[in-house]
C-alpha cells in the first residue's frame, strides 16, 4: 500500500511524493487524511534546518502532526469503524522516511490509541485541535496561573487568550510586534510591547518562541511573577540574571500536550466555549504543498496555513 506525502529530503528541500507504507497490525487504523496543518514552530526548524538535536530526527521525513481524516480500515479489536471522522497527531509508518511527525499525507497507518473521535462538522479546523490542546495544556493543572500577559498574537497566543477567557478568568493583555497581527481579537486587548506601561504582570505567557522576549518580559513582570515558556526555542535560553534576581522570577517551562488536554480540548469546542474560527487564514492543494510550506514559514500574515488531500487519497 502506497501514500502521497509531503516529504523533507533536507533544509528547505520539501516536495510531495510516494511513500510505501507498513503493513498495519491488530491495533492499528488506516486513515484517509483530509486535513493537515502546518507547525510554523517545530516544523519550521526542521525546514529551516534549526531544529536542534531531537529524539526521532532525521532526513528524510514526513512532518505533520495537525491532522483530520476518516477511517477507511481497522481492525475489530481497534475499537473503531471505517467511517469514523477522527484527529490524527502523526504517524510513523513509512517505508524509507522518518514519520517525524507524520500526519502530512494523504493516507497513513496509526495506532487505534493514538487518534481522537472528533465531530465531521469541524472540517478542516479540526486540524487546530493539536494548538489548542497545547494551549490547554500550558495552562491547565495544579499550581498554574492564567495569563495576565500574553507574547505573540500568532494562532498560540489567540488560542491562550481564549481559553483564559472560557475559563471566566481577567482578559489578558496580548503583545505583538507585528501591527497586522494585533487584529482578530474579542475580548481582550492587543498592543504593541512599545505602549505597555504595565510593570506588574504576575503571569507572563511567551507564544512568540523568542528568546529576546524573556528580558523584555522580565521588565514588566511582577515581585515573584512567573514566565511561561509556551513555544519552542531553537536556541540555548539565556536572560539577564540581574532583572530576574530583583524580581524572584519564576520560570516553567511547558511540554506537549496529552491526550486528555485534546479530550478536553475537544469537549470545550462542541460545546461551544472554545471558538476556532479565524484562524485558518490560508488552504492550499497538497499538489502545492511546496509553496504553501514556504508561505506558512516566511509570510507573517499567514497564521494557519492547512493542507487540503482530499483529492489526493
Amino acid at each position: 500500500m502506497d501514500t502521497t506525502a509531503v516529504l523533507l529530503k533536507g533544509p528547505r528541500d520539501l516536495d510531495v511524493g510516494t511513500l510505501a507504507l507498513m503493513a498495519p497490525g491488530a491495533q492499528d487504523l488506516v486513515v484517509d487524511i483530509h486535513h493537515s496543518g502546518i507547525s510554523t514552530g517545530t516544523e519550521k526548524l526542521f525546514w529551516s534546518g534549526d531544529m536542534p538535536p531531537f529524539p526521532g530526527m532525521g532526513y528524510p521525513l514526513v512532518p505533520g502532526y495537525e491532522a483530520v481524516g476518516e477511517v477507511v480500515e481497522a481492525a475489530p479489536a481497534a475499537g473503531y469503524r471505517p467511517g469514523d471522522n477522527v484527529f490524527v497527531p502523526g504517524a510513523n509508518c513509512y517505508e524509507g522516511a522518518f514519520g517525524l511527525f507524520g500526519g502530512a499525507a494523504a493516507r497513513v497507518v496509526t495506532a487505534a490509541d493514538r487518534v481522537t473521535r472528533i465531530d465531521a462538522g469541524l472540517g478542516a479546523q479540526g486540524a487546530v485541535l493539536a494548538l489548542a490542546a497545547t494551549a490547554r495544556h500550558t495552562m491547565a493543572g495544579l499550581n498554574k496561573s492564567m495569563p495576565d500577559l500574553i507574547v505573540g498574537h500568532g494562532v498560540l497566543g489567540r488560542l491562550l487568550a481564549r481559553l483564559t477567557l472560557a475559563a471566566g478568568a481577567p482578559a489578558p493583555t496580548v503583545w505583538d510586534i507585528d501591527a497586522t497581527r494585533r487584529s482578530g481579537a474579542t475580548g481582550y486587548d492587543v498592543i504593541a510591547p512599545e505602549d505597555d506601561t504595565r510593570r506588574d504582570y504576575m503571569s507572563v505567557y511567551d507564544a512568540s518562541g523568542d528568546i529576546n522576549v524573556i528580558n523584555d518580559a522580565l521588565k514588566v513582570l511582577g515581585r515573584g511573577g512567573e514566565i511561561v515558556l509556551a513555544g519552542f526555542y531553537a536556541d540555548p535560553i539565556q536572560f539577564a540574571f540581574p532583572p530576574a534576581f530583583m524580581k524572584e522570577a519564576r520560570f516553567r517551562v511547558a511540554a506537549e500536550w496529552t491526550h486528555d488536554d485534546l479530550t478536553a480540548t475537544r469537549a470545550l469546542v462542541e460545546s461551544g466555549a472554545l471558538s476556532l474560527d479565524g484562524l485558518i487564514t490560508h488552504t492550499a492543494p497538497a499538489r502545492d504543498a511546496r509553496a504553501a510550506y514556504t508561505r506558512a514559514f516566511t509570510d507573517p500574515a499567514c497564521l494557519k496555513m492547512i493542507v487540503n488531500w482530499k483529492d489526493m487519497a
